[in-house]
């Protein structure tokens, strides 16, 4: 199977989750717990900058996450193509 094809069926099996539960269950299965971990987050970073009222610092410390890993998630909100946050978090303010 070619990489694009995996990367459909891997899309697709995500698509095919209806609770978080199940969500919870492959994740669990798919990624080791450091990778959910970091997945989870830059997810608190996506949603703290885009509530907007708190500095990059006060982000990272509250987030325990690095600096680095604030302004790699406030360039994907700002500047990348693909505009996946965004998307996710226009969508769950709906």
């Amino acid at each position: 199977m070619s990489t694009d094809a995996a990367k459909i069926a891997l899309l697709d099996a995500l698509l095919s989750l209806k609770t978080r539960e199940e969500a919870g269950a492959f994740l669990a299965d798919l990624c080791t717990p450091a990778e959910l971990r970091a997945m989870a987050e830059r997810w608190q970073v996506a949603r703290m900058l885009d509530a907007g009222d708190r500095t990059y610092r006060e982000i990272a410390a509250e987030a325990s996450a690095s600096p680095t890993t604030v302004v790699r998630v406030a360039r994907s909100l700002k500047d990348m193509p693909h505009q996946g946050y965004r998307l996710v978090l226009d969508r769950l303010k709906a």
